[in-house]
């Protein structure tokens, strides 16, 4: 499964999926809180509605009392009126804040939504897409779905309620006149319908680029110690200016796009109400009108065009919301290419793990391993050596299946890999490897990622667990023991310390296969020969798979296999395995 989320698609056929499933999708989302929205939706239509009935009023009193001096009934209808707009104010006011929680428990799930798939892909999907622009998707995407949920759906929805009343009471007062008076709506129609797409794709556009502009970000702050040693802040500067202007330059397209409507639609409300005044006043000399139904009439036709006015910003930020979505549902939509399969009969073996003519490529047409096979036997320490490139760790990423293979099968206890369960797995296969994994915490919190099963232990019996592999003496090389702070930056410990935090994790698990993926790299000799006695002390039944570049970390193996340009063959004998490497640099 191709997992690059950078796919260009047909912005016309988006539009037309988008509209008709987004705010279904979104619905979804909302959970207990479409309660909400929909009681929202009846305060709308009451707002609505209580603006609408406030120019029919003005009208019948211009009519009936104003112009006959009735002064007790223009008080009286002041009154009614001044009652009306209370109550829109109430209706308007509490619609606002009911879209506001509707607004803000759909951001939470969907952002909850969208971190929840993250933590279901495989690496081989964080491989392919920078941190930077997930980063985005979980934040600035999601929050513009939320800016027009929370805040722009309540005007958008009071728009469109108070236009199709103002219509009807335009029709309704004077057919001819009403037509007249909506004649350029339908020119705002076919305008609107035109430019939609050109708006969305824009604004994706500058979405992406917002996204490709945090990665940048990220990825210089992550390398910031590297570019200082190499004294190389040109580089810096010069990559960011070339992600901020190409954002700057999106801005401003998505900034023209956003703001086209709202000129226009204000021209063709102007016409409108230009129809409206020229046409009522001919009908008044006539005798076909009155002058309070054209003070009505023309309170309608504002009651019309002021909302299609609003709609012009609004669509604007509609379809900010629908690029967005896009975007964010290209991840909600994916799957995992590393599904778990119906177990299948046990082999009967000896083998904890083997591989029947495994290949792999992470690029077509470029294999990493050409039809391997290899068993692995209990108990034994094999050793994984070759030249940098040559497939060590790729080979080390099939077992733990972090990949599964392009063809072949992998074996695990004479049962298909995939067969297990993620937990299951991951408890018989411990992995180190050579960049270990921190987080902010304390020591105690790092061993125990990933070992929910110690997670209630007290310290005393943590360090119970940790004797009865040999690790106690890994915690007294930290100051304040399992209490000490960790950083996940990991400032203030060094490499090698780093390395026995992973090292602690994953050996008191007490795995049936043990990975070591250089994980003696950063460390002193002194400290790799207390490693080694610890390994040493596992169970008698547990595999040990050591991979690295030094020779002198795999001279106790007790099988060495040689892997490079696409084959896994095993090495005879140390001096072998040291020609075989030679080799391989030469060709290399």
């Amino acid at each position: 499964m191709n997992y690059n989320l950078n796919i260009k698609k047909d912005a016309a056929s988006n539009v037309k999926v988008s509209m008709k499933t987004t705010l279904q999708s979104l619905l979804t989302l909302m959970g207990k809180e479409r309660k909400n929205m929909y009681i929202a939706m009846v305060f709308i239509f009451i707002n609505s509605g209580l603006n609408l009935v406030a120019p029919y009023l003005i009208g019948h009193a211009v009519d009936n009392f104003v112009i006959t001096k009735q002064y007790d009934g223009v008080i009286k209808y002041s009154i009614i009126l001044f009652g009306v707009f209370a109550l829109a104010l109430v209706s308007g006011y509490t619609q606002t804040q009911l879209m506001g929680r509707v607004g803000q428990r759909m951001l939470f799930n969907l952002r909850n939504s969208v971190f929840n798939k993250l933590q279901e892909l495989p690496i081989d999907f964080f491989n392919q897409n920078k941190a930077g622009d997930l980063i985005s998707r979980v934040n600035n995407d999601t929050d513009k779905i939320n800016q027009f949920f929370s805040q722009s759906l309540v005007q958008f929805m009071s728009s469109i309620f108070t236009m199709t009343g103002a219509g009807i009471f335009l029709l309704s007062i004077n057919i001819e006149l009403g037509l007249a008076a909506l004649a350029p709506a339908l020119l705002l129609l076919i305008f609107t319908r035109s430019i939609s797409p050109w708006v969305k794709s824009t604004n994706a556009a500058n979405l992406k680029s917002t996204g490709e502009m945090s990665a940048e970000i990220q990825e210089s702050l992550n390398n910031f110690k590297v570019i200082v040693a190499f004294n190389r802040r040109d580089y810096f500067r010069k990559r960011f200016d070339e992600v901020n202007i190409g954002n700057y330059q999106t801005a401003i397209k998505a900034g023209i796009a956003n703001n086209i409507f709202t000129p226009v639609y204000g021209f063709l409300s102007i016409v409108g109400q230009m129809v409206v005044l020229a046409f009522g006043i001919y009908l008044i000399f006539v005798g076909q009108f009155t002058l309070g139904l054209l003070i009505s009439f023309l309170g309608y036709i504002n009651s019309f065009y002021n909302p299609l006015r609003q709609i012009a910003a609004l669509w604007a930020n509609f379809q900010v919301a629908l690029a967005g979505w896009d975007r964010i549902s290209q991840i909600l939509v994916m799957e995992n290419n590393l599904p778990q399969v119906p177990s299948s009969e046990k082999e009967n073996t000896n083998c904890v793990l083997s591989f029947h003519n495994v290949s792999f490529y992470y690029i077509p047409g470029k294999e990493i391993l050409k039809d391997v096979s290899f068993s692995l036997d209990r108990g034994k320490t094999y050793a994984f050596v070759g030249p940098t490139g040559g497939g060590k760790t790729t080979t080390a990423s099939l077992m733990s299946r972090l990949y599964d293979p392009t063809s072949g099968q992998i074996m695990l206890n004479g049962i298909d890999i995939r067969s297990y369960s993620a937990g299951d797995r991951t408890a018989k296969i411990g992995f180190i490897l050579q960049e270990p994994f921190l987080f902010t915490g304390t020591l105690r919190d790092n061993i125990l990622y990933g070992n929910e099963c110690f997670d209630e232990l007290s310290d005393e019996k943590l360090m119970g667990e940790l004797k009865e592999v040999s690790l106690e003496g890994l915690v007294d090389r930290f100051d304040g023991g399992l209490t000490s702070e960790i950083k996940a930056s990991g400032d203030g410990i060094s490499l090698g310390q780093k390395q026995l935090i992973a090292f602690m994790r994953a050996v008191i698990r007490r795995p049936e296969l043990l990975i070591l993926d250089e994980a003696t790299a950063n460390i002193d000799t002194v400290t790799e020969q207390l490693l080694e006695s610890i390994l040493m002390k596992l169970p008698k039944s547990t595999i040990r798979i050591i991979i690295a570049h030094r020779l002198n970390t795999i001279e106790n193996a007790d099988e060495i296999y040689f892997v490079n340009a696409g084959s896994v063959i095993k090495a005879g004998s140390m001096n072998e395995a040291v020609n075989l490497l030679l080799d391989g640099k030469r060709e290399s």
